[in-house]
């Protein structure tokens, strides 16, 4: 089973979380994660996987372009994706930069997908997802073990 996580980073903050939540996934025995940026997704990515973590930079409140663009170049695959585990993540410049809306734009696109939508678990924030602003921190790298770790466990559920 292969959970994508997916994500565009500019600077390289929103990769080393990527990383970190990819982590979290690989703990989760019999699942492996499929670590992607957007230049280099493929629609058989999407629909091999069992769960997509998606992430992005605040860029005006929302995800970056080219996020965006995944999704909108994805549309083809969009009725595979139904019942697959959903979840984000996303990294600013400022502490009130427009994470919690970035990552509910990913989150929206994930529904229109047909996908299940989970936040982060309790035991990290129990929010939305996992954010940071600028480079994760040792709390942040953490906390994306979790949420990767979290769609991991699920995804094995629903495919029981």
């Amino acid at each position: 089973m292969e959970i994508l996580v997916l994500y565009y980073s500019k600077t390289g903050n929103t990769k080393k979380l990527a990383q970190a939540i990819a982590m979290g996934v690989e703990e989760v025995p019999g699942v492996r994660a499929n670590l992607k940026s957007t230049s280099d997704v493929t629609k058989e990515d999407f629909v091999n996987a069992a769960g997509v973590i998606a992430g992005s930079p605040v860029y005006f409140g929302v995800m970056a372009t080219e996020l965006k663009k995944v999704f909108d170049e994805f549309v083809s695959v969009r009725k595979k994706m139904e019942n697959k585990i959903g979840a984000a993540f996303a990294t600013s410049g400022d502490p009130t930069g427009g994470k919690e809306t970035t990552m509910m734009s990913i989150l929206q696109a994930m529904l229109i997908y047909g996908m299940i939508i989970v936040g982060d678990p309790m035991s990290a924030t129990g929010h939305y997802g996992v954010a940071c602003v600028g480079e994760p921190d040792e709390k942040t790298i953490e906390n994306g073990k979790k949420l990767g770790a979290r769609v991991a466990d699920l995804a094995k559920k629903i495919a029981q």
